[in-house]
């Protein structure tokens, strides 16, 4: 429970090397004592249930908001943390059934194994990444630069070795030992280093303006109108205030995830004459709109990222892949629909999943500007949010109003620095209710509207920065760190009967 504190908002990261040490020492002297393999797996599920019961809770305030989900509060705090914890339950039993006895193979055993089931976390069924205790790096970019080599994922399998390595000394037989615990403890030293170079390098590069300035909104309004009868009228005014539309500058306007819930992709065009008075053959709006797909007798229904003119023409559009269990999309659906069950952001029908996650390429005169669209959510999924680094700007829309004031909305803003680092690219984020920010390939934020308030940030200019390895290479990568610490896991067995 203590290490949720080395996560943002907090960043207590030194709190981590107590808590990972203590849970191996505890797992290591038990396995000499006992062999029972359930009491093993109760051990590691405890670990997790306290770890994202303290980290998650906020999960629970998107079911406040409708009347006949509220009784799922009490029910949602337990069973998500629970479930969760179950992969850290097959954690501490994969390590049993490994009998660990050596301290240093152990070690790494412990830590292969736990970086194989966070990945496994983030990838089965639709997969919940969310609060890797890489996470707690956020605040130290030097170091995470590495992520720009090796990803989230194979940092996270550093960062949980790192965490533990104190364990080593505390246990250790031999000088050898003691050694692991120092290279361990030394690697943040040449991360850091690594991270210096390349800022270095990447400050010296050359910049590229671009003839449009992108310009993402973040706003404050509040949620109620999913509830209640507000006019849309009001609301597009209010993003118009915000945005500042001047008519003879070349902008793109970004705004955030479904800010107009009761009008579709299609049926926007009813509120031309407000955007004609405001917007001109100057400007592109991407709006994070609902849309709707008639196949058949059955109506399909999208969370989608409309790209239109000043005209109101569709020019392009991205519907989102991966859905909110729950939120977006009722699993089990004609069961749960029989209970009272729906989803959280669209009443009593689920949103259907888009088929690709595409590049949207904007083009305008001798403008081109390719974009990665992502919908909130998709921000979480390190190395599967595109195949080909062949885009110049990630761009993520979100509605982080579900979960109040909580460090939900902080959390979620944290995978945005990691995906830029990772992935080498300006990202650029517009939200409701949330953070609306530009974050550069270093994972510094350049430009921020804080949480709470209401405003517009331009994108006019970025560093011409070629892709990283991880951007090419992507999840691969971690199965090649898997493999290493297979490889040297069977070097220190051999060494130790020989």
């Amino acid at each position: 429970m203590a290490s949720s504190l080395s996560l943002p908002p907090y960043n207590y990261l030194i709190i981590n090397f107590f808590t990972f040490s203590a849970f191996f020492i505890f797992l290591f002297k038990k396995s000499k004592i006992t062999q029972s393999k359930k009491y093993f797996f109760f051990y590691g599920w405890l670990f997790g249930f306290g770890y994202f019961l303290s980290s998650l809770y906020w999960i629970s305030i998107s079911l406040t908001f409708d009347q006949n989900l509220k009784f799922l509060v009490p029910i949602t705090i337990i069973l998500i943390p629970s479930f969760l914890g179950f992969f850290y339950g097959l954690v501490t039993f994969c390590f049993i059934i490994s009998k660990p006895k050596q301290i240093v193979s152990s070690f790494l055993i412990f830590s292969l194994f736990f970086g194989i089931f966070e990945f496994i976390r983030g990838s089965i069924l639709t997969g919940f990444p969310w609060n890797l205790i890489a996470y707690s790096f956020v605040n130290h970019l030097e170091i995470l630069s590495i992520t720009s080599l090796i990803g989230t994922y194979g940092f996270n399998l550093f960062c949980i070795s790192l965490f533990a390595s104190p364990a080593i000394f505390i246990l250790r037989e031999t000088k050898k030992d003691i050694g692991v615990c120092i290279i361990f403890l030394i690697l943040p030293f040449l991360f850091y280093l690594y991270g210096s170079s390349y800022k270095k390098s990447f400050n010296s590069l050359g910049i590229k303006s671009y003839d449009y300035k992108v310009r993402a909104i973040g706003s404050n309004i509040n949620l109620d109108r999913f509830y209640s009868d507000i006019d849309p009228i009001s609301v597009i005014n209010d993003l118009i205030d915000i945005s500042e539309p001047s008519k003879n500058e070349k902008t793109i306007f970004v705004w955030p995830e479904g800010i107009l819930p009761d009008v579709s992709q299609k049926e926007l065009v009813e509120y031309k004459w407000l955007f004609e008075e405001a917007f001109s053959k100057s400007h592109l709006l991407l709006i994070g709109i609902n849309s709707q797909k008639k196949n058949k007798e059955k109506i399909s229904y999208f969370n989608s990222l409309s790209i239109y003119d000043h005209n109101l023409e569709i020019l392009s559009f991205y519907n989102k892949i991966n859905l909110v269990p729950f939120g977006e999309f009722l699993p089990f659906e004609n069961i749960l629909k029989k209970l009272g069950l729906s989803t959280v952001t669209n009443n009593y029908q689920s949103f259907s999943e888009g088929k690709d996650r595409k590049i949207i390429e904007i083009k305008r005169d001798d403008f081109s500007l390719k974009i990665l669209p992502l919908i909130c959510y998709e921000i979480i999924y390190s190395g599967k949010i595109f195949k080909k680094p062949n885009f110049d700007l990630i761009i993520n829309i979100s509605e982080d109003g579900w979960f109040g004031k909580s460090i939900g909305p902080k959390q979620h803003f944290t995978h945005s620095i990691f995906r830029a680092v990772e992935s080498g690219k300006y990202l650029l984020r517009s939200a409701n209710n949330g953070m609306a920010a530009i974050v550069n390939p270093l994972g510094l934020v350049e430009q921020k509207i804080g949480y709470g308030k209401s405003g517009y940030i331009d994108l006019k200019e970025v560093k011409k920065i070629q892709p990283t390895l991880f951007s090419k290479y992507g999840n691969k990568i971690f199965i090649i760190l898997i493999l290493l610490y297979i490889f040297i896991i069977f070097s220190f067995n051999r060494l130790k009967n020989e």
